[in-house]
This record gives C-alpha cells, structure tokens and sequence, in this order.
C-alpha cells in the first residue's frame, strides 16, 4: 500500500517539493499544511499566483493541484491522515540567547514535533527536511517518543535545491540523500522514502547513511560551497590590485579537475536562505564542541563574503570623486541571484545600506523583488522602487547591477546612457554586461576582479 504524504511547511521547501513528489506518484495523496492561511490561499489561487517564484513551478502545480495534490491549514487533519510526514517549517538563525547569531532557532521546529504527537493517531515516520542541527533528530525522537501512545521514527532527508533551478533539481537531482537509525524500524523507514524518490530516481542516485551523517551533510555542503564563493571573491581583490582578470584566473583554475569550474564566478557575495544561515551554525556546532580554530576558519567565509559588499560601495566612493552624498544610484536587481524573488540575505540589501549611509538618493530596480525589497529597505526613508528599467535610470549618477537578470545585457544601454547625469557610471559586479560596448557609448565602467 502507497502511504499518504504531508509536509509542514509551505514554503520554499515544501511546496515545489510536494508539488514534484505529488507529479511523479499520481498514486499517491500529497499534501502540503501550514498555518499561514495567506500563504496556503496563495498556493490555492485560481490564477495561480503562487507565493514563490521559481521558473517551472507554476506548470507542475498546474498538473497536480486538485488531482493528487491539496494544500490546507488543517495540520491535525493531515496529521492524522498521513503516515509519512515532512517537516520543512523555518529554522532561521537564532538572535537571542545562548548561540545568539550563530545558532539555528528551533522553536518552530519544536512545536511542530509537539503537534504531531498531539494528532497522530497512528505509527508515523518523521522526515525532516529543514536545515537543522546534527543531532537534531535525536532531539525530536525525545519528544515524540517520550510517553507516546504510537511509534515515531525519525528521518533526515537534506534538500539540496538552487533557487532558480529547483524544479529541475528536483526532477533531475546529483543525489538524494536519506538517513536513518541503523535499526530495524530505521532501515524499515528509509525504504518508505527511497521508494518515493525512486518512482523516478535511480536508486544509484539515492544515497542512505546514519541519521548524523545526514544532518551534518547539508551543512556542509553549503559551506563548501559558500567557501568557494568567498574564495574567488578574494582573488577578484587581488586581481583588481594587479591587473589580472578574475574572469580568466578562475577559468583556467577551473580546468583542474581536483577543482572544477562550478561556484568560481566572482560576485557581490553569496546570498539566500541558506549558505550564511548554514555557515554560521557549522561555526557555532564547532565552537561547542571545542574546535575553535575549525570556528574561526568556517567564520572567515561570512567575514570575505560581508567584505566583498564593502569592497563595492569603497569602490563606487572612490569612483566618484570621494563623495556619494545626493546622488542617485540605481540597483539593477535586488533579488540574490536570478530567476528567483527571494532577498534574504541578498548581497544587494547591504549594499544599499551601506549607500544609505553616505546619504545617496537610491533607487531600486527589479522584475521579481521589488515586493521584498520595499518590506527588507522599509526602515530607510527615501528609497524609491521603480519596475522599469529606463524610467529608474533617469538623471542617474552610477547603475549598481547587483542581480544578473538574463534581460539586462539586452536592454538599450544607449538609451540609458542618454538619459543619466554625466559622468555615468556603470558597476557590473555580476560580470555579465558587454563592457566594452558600454565604454563605447561613453559610461564608466567598473567590474569585479578586473
């Protein structure tokens, strides 16, 4: 017999995976429960205005919605009718307490645990799916075991999805990763989830370890990543300082294939949900247990990552005849990579704090944030947000690109120019615009590592 599935949590993680999940097991029932009434009504609405963005998305929900797909504010009803149930609830940094600023906060996580034992009515196998802790599930076990009426096994299944390519992550993922007690109930828990990632997975993909292996994975993958990140930007300054290019250190680097060439393009840093959030908890996991030196190594890749945003307004100061003071610069793109709304921890949200600080007159520019970026900007007073490009360019002083939005080497750059103050400056710290055409047509131009 199928086992029905639910996920906690409707956010980034629970609806495109439930959604992906639902479309490969058509005989299966999904649902996806959170007690955001607006967010579930979002992922409900019959103009299939979703409350994510994420390229693909919008199609799958198409397809299963309604079919084999539902998604309610009635966790206990789920709860009770679901054997196999996925918590991806929040668990952002902690900024109170004991690991204030390191630390994962736990609370939603907890109370979670505590109302699945409150509505099951039945032996239920716990996934979790949000990033937590290593030992987390020890933890959770605690809870739900404790004086329990049913049989809990807890699980961890890390998700390892981009922003902008989670739908195809999703249907075409490196790995999926599922662990586990090493007991019978355990190893007996783990094929209930290989078997439905296998419905279109192959089993070579599916990789199972010991619960804490798992939890400390995803943990660590993000900081190598975040790491990589972190190290080409501090080659860029370099670069910068030498005449090198970055573009061209980090192709040749990337031809050794003890390195590869992947999360070696230098940026404005890394952003998101994830890569900050992760590092900083791998950072507090080894000061507890007394790896200070290993601490201090994971923290300097946020300190190089904060330093990178700096370096770009220093530059635009520098640039600029030493002053910012009243003039208008514009943000192309808030969101922290393309293809995506999301502005946590977008590289662009210190920038214009930073520039605030200097008293520039900012305006802020892009075609899937600018919700997000006037709620994160909502404490600065005159920030003006703008969805047209050419209409926020005008009377400009300098153009920050800080998303690389596919569209924005195709825009009529002489068109913009035309309309700016002069001198116009144009920062590309994504590296993606044609800089020589746009010196050509007469701007400044500023890049990261060149």
């Amino acid at each position: 017999m199928k086992r029905n599935i639910v996920c906690i949590g409707a956010g980034y993680i629970g609806g495109p995976t439930m959604a992906v999940i639902a479309k490969m097991n058509p005989d299966r029932k999904v649902m996806v429960v959170d007690i955001n009434a607006e967010r579930i009504a979002a992922w409900n609405s019959p103009d299939y205005a979703l409350p994510i963005y994420e390229p693909g998305l919008v199609d799958v929900v198409k397809e299963v919605r309604g079919r084999n797909l539902l998604f309610s504010t009635d966790i206990e009803g789920a709860v009770k009718e679901c054997d196999i149930i996925f918590v991806g609830v929040n668990t952002p940094t902690k900024m109170f307490g004991k690991g204030a600023g390191r630390a994962s906060d736990l609370q939603y996580w907890e109370a979670t645990a505590r109302e699945i034992k409150k509505f099951a009515e039945g032996d239920k196998i716990i996934v979790e799916k949000s990033t937590l802790p290593v030992r987390t599930a020890a933890a959770m076990e605690a809870i739900l075991n404790d004086h329990a009426e049913h049989e809990f096994t807890v699980l961890s299944n890390p998700e390892f999805l981009a922003e902008g390519t989670a739908i195809k992550d999703l249907l075409e993922p490196d790995r999926v990763l599922i662990g586990g007690p090493q007991t019978e109930a355990g190893l007996a828990a783990i094929r209930e989830v290989v078997n439905i990632y296998a419905a279109w997975i192959p089993k070579e993909k599916i990789l199972t370890t010991n619960v804490w292996s798992a939890e400390l994975t995803k943990l660590a993958a993000n900081a190598f990543l975040a790491q990589r990140v972190s190290s080409i930007n501090a080659i860029a300054g370099l670069c910068e300082a030498t005449g090198a290019d970055v573009d061209e250190v980090a192709r040749v680097v990337g031809t050794d294939k003890r390195i590869g060439p992947k999360f070696l393009k230098a940026g404005p840093g890394f952003g998101g949900s994830c890569f900050k959030k992760d590092v900083l908890n791998l950072v507090y996991l080894c000061e507890t247990f007394g790896l200070h030196t290993a601490a201090e190594y994971w923290m300097s890749v946020i300190k190089m990552n904060e330093h990178q945003q700096e370096r770009i307004v220093s530059r635009l100061f520098k640039e600029m005849f030493n002053t910012l003071a009243n003039k208008k610069i514009v943000l192309f793109g808030f969101a922290f990579k393309a293809d995506t709304g999301d502005t946590r921890e977008t590289p662009a949200g210190t920038v214009a704090r930073l520039l605030a600080e200097e008293h520039v007159k900012i305006t802020v520019t892009d075609p899937r944030a600018l919700d997000n970026a006037r709620r994160d900007l909502s404490d600065l007073d005159g920030v003006i947000y703008e969805s047209d490009e050419y209409t926020a360019s005008e009377d400009a002083d300098a153009i920050v690109l800080m998303t690389d939005w596919r569209h924005y080497p195709s825009l009529d750059w002489r068109r913009i120019y035309d309309s700016m103050r002069k001198p116009a400056l144009v920062f590309d710290t994504r590296n993606c615009l044609d800089a020589a055409e746009l010196r050509k047509i007469g701007f400044k131009v500023l890049n990261i590592g060149k």
